[in-house]
């Protein structure tokens, strides 16, 4: 983790946070260095935010709600 915020220009406290979503919107250049440094290409990053953004979205069976709710 630290040689990857360090290549991307971000500390690693800050990476840490995003990872964590403790910052839950980080500035575009930010996101950018670090799919970069990944060698990943936006698309991909967009691609994957959509995705858990559409699963997010879907009706959980009720037992599943209630077995997050214990933990």
């Amino acid at each position: 983790m630290l040689l990857t915020a360090l290549d991307a220009g971000v500390s690693p406290e800050t990476l840490r946070k995003i990872e964590s979503g403790r910052i839950a919107t980080p500035a575009f250049p930010t996101i950018a260095a670090i799919a970069d440094v990944l060698g990943l290409s936006l698309d991909a990053v967009w691609s994957e935010i959509n995705t858990s953004d559409a699963a997010a979205n879907l009706p959980r069976p009720a037992h599943v709600a209630g077995e997050r709710l214990a933990s």
